[in-house]
């Protein structure tokens, strides 16, 4: 007689409990389920609890997958039909069978979450035609997946498609009980059932469609896409003529062409509205905030109205943040303070700042564009904020703010005196004058850094500011050579090639640095 340890007497107990413990949840017993739950903890037995799958919808659904893998860049879209109740496991093992993907390979990802085997597709919440999933396959050596494994798993999958098909077989009884070798004779087996009569053969209706170029489903002539796994339909593919769409197709096209009208409605009067919206803020130099937002310098939460969004990148502020970048920007244009490419518009700035801190940034804007410039010349009146930017043929800069006439070959102001008399009278005055001191000593350093050099013929300081290395002398008109700082000509004149530079002589340049230009 077995004692209370018997394993095989606790199976037995405790399949009893696990069969009667289904019946009590099925009928909603909970008293007696919990009774029997506390029997069979007692028994320490492995149990699986699960739900009947005629418990979840009966009909099948159509799920879109998305297959991807760590070397490609984008995913592949699969249809494939499954029921609510299956699991990831069972999901696995048709997607090995249709597709070839081993179940050690596969990785689906459901609502940016990893899936598990046990769970079901329902639990995930796919319970419509459409719901999207994602299947990622990962490599045999990230699986750790040798062949000899792979091998012995399809054998498994085999042997257990076999022993499913066997237990599915009703067997049909050997013969009649207790009956001896006679009566087994007197009852000849019987008959093989007649193969049945072929019936002839009906010709195939013309199949219309066109096929699909990824998965060679044969979709209908006015599907845009394939219906199993949505590639685009052949660009050279037309509608017969002859076709007539069915009942649902005519439904489906006259919906389709219901949402284009609706769209296009909805895009005209979005159209419409933000025109207006544009008319109605091309008057204000400011555009508010029209929603709750957060200002990204101080963090502060902006209620519509209090905000200001700019027009180039529509990035909102507060106003306070955007004076305190403006006041504190070193350059002429002021960039948006969320690291954007954009740039505050003239008529935003104005607006925020006061009249004062609008004047001294257009000043500030002033210096940087001085600054800035090439060929820029500073007026030389004291505390005088006139500058311009000259050109090579010009010499002289007429001041508006000061009127003063500014030489700029001798950076000076030297009224009612020419070039010559004026770099004379500075020699002279450099001896006690500090400032005529400075103005020589900066005339000498453009001489010494080949900025400047002095007329071979009247002595005076010129300069080329730009061009070409032909230059004429203020003073005495001689033609200059920039590059050997030689007069142009020799002692006859224009035309005299036997002195001065001798540019082209012989189709030769003067200098290694001469641009071929006189």
């Amino acid at each position: 007689m077995a004692s209370r340890c018997d394993p095989s007497l606790n199976l037995k107990e405790a399949e009893e409990l696990a069969l009667s413990l289904s019946e009590a949840l099925s009928s909603g017993d909970s008293e007696e389920a919990v009774k029997l739950c506390q029997k069979l903890s007692q028994l320490s037995v492995p149990v699986s609890v699960s739900i009947n799958s005629q418990a979840y919808p009966q009909e099948s659904i159509r799920l879109w997958v998305g297959v991807e893998d760590a070397q490609s860049d984008t995913y592949i879209p699969v249809n494939i039909v499954v029921s609510c109740d299956m699991t990831i496991a069972q999901l696995k093992e048709k997607i090995s069978h249709d597709f070839g993907f081993a179940p050690a390979l596969q990785r689906w990802v459901i609502g940016k979450r990893l899936a598990q085997d046990q769970e079901t597709l329902y639990s995930h919440g796919i319970r419509h035609n459409g719901d999207r999933v994602f299947l990622f396959i990962i490599s045999a050596r990230a699986a750790h997946l040798t062949r000899h494994q792979h091998k012995m798993d399809l054998e498994q999958q085999l042997i257990d498609g076999i022993v499913e098909s066997i237990d599915s077989l009703q067997l049909l009884p050997r013969g009649l009980k207790g009956g001896d070798e006679k009566n087994e004779q007197t009852h000849p087996p019987p008959l093989p059932p007649k193969p049945p009569t072929a019936k002839p053969a009906v010709p195939l209706k013309l199949q219309l469609g066109w096929a699909c170029t990824v998965c060679t489903y044969v979709n209908k002539p006015t599907r845009p896409g394939c219906e199993m796994c949505g590639g685009e339909r052949p660009d050279d593919y037309k509608v017969p003529e002859i076709y007539q769409p069915d009942q649902e197709e005519a439904r489906r096209l006259q919906q389709e062409q219901l949402a284009m009208l609706q769209y296009e409605q909805a895009q005209k009067e979005e159209r419409e509205k933000n025109y207006l919206y544009l008319l109605a803020t091309e008057d204000q130099n400011l555009i508010p905030n029209a929603t709750e937002v957060d200002c990204p310098i101080c963090y502060s939460t902006l209620e519509p109205g209090e905000g200001i969004v700019l027009r180039e990148c529509l990035h909102s502020f507060c106003r306070e943040c955007l004076k305190g970048t403006i006041v504190n920007s070193q350059d002429a244009e002021v960039s948006c303070p969320d690291n954007c490419d954009s740039k505050l518009q003239d008529r935003e700035i104005q607006a925020l700042l006061t009249e004062e801190e609008h004047q001294r940034f257009l000043e500030l804007r002033l210096s940087i564009a001085e600054s800035r410039s090439e060929h820029s010349f500073h007026c030389q009146t004291p505390n005088c904020r006139g500058w311009c930017i000259y050109e090579d043929e010009v010499n002289e800069f007429h001041c508006d703010l000061c009127d003063e006439t500014n030489c700029i070959l001798c950076r000076a102001i030297h009224k009612d005196m020419n070039c010559k008399d004026y770099q004379d009278d500075l020699r002279i005055r450099a001896e006690n004058d500090q400032a005529a001191q400075q103005t020589k000593q900066m005339l000498e350093n453009l001489l010494q850094n080949g900025e400047a050099m002095k007329c071979p013929r009247c002595d005076i300081i010129v300069q080329k500011k730009d061009g070409c290395d032909w230059i004429s002398c203020l003073m005495c008109k001689t033609e200059i050579c920039w590059v050997t700082k030689q007069a142009r000509w020799g002692p006859n004149g224009p035309g005299d090639i036997s002195g001065g530079c001798r540019c082209r002589v012989n189709n030769q340049p003067c200098h290694p640095n001469c641009q071929n230009c006189h």
